[in-house]
């Protein structure tokens, strides 16, 4: 299955993020299909290739609950935010 998911890069302290396709069972820091652009939470800027976050979602790509909620901010899919759990240590 197929899955829209976060990447994580940068420096300690100042993170950025790929909003990247890939399978699920996959690992987010090895090889992926494309990259649909990134999010900077520190700056709250992102860049999002929408032609191309569309036609995933078509071919039945599955986003996580926090990419879900950006696209629902940035307007390319209209839905309810879904809620999103933070893993404790």
């Amino acid at each position: 299955m197929l899955t829209i998911k976060f990447s994580r890069k940068g420096k300690k302290d100042q993170s950025f993020f790929r909003i990247i396709v890939l399978e699920k069972t996959k690992d987010p820091f090895g090889d992926f299909l494309e990259n649909l652009g990134f999010y900077n939470p520190r700056l709250k800027e992102s860049s999002l290739k929408i032609e191309r976050i569309k036609h995933w979602l078509s071919k039945g790509a599955q986003p996580t609950a926090s990419v879900h909620n950006l696209l629902v901010n940035q307007k390319i899919i209209e839905a309810a935010k879904m809620k999103v759990s933070k893993n404790l240590k």
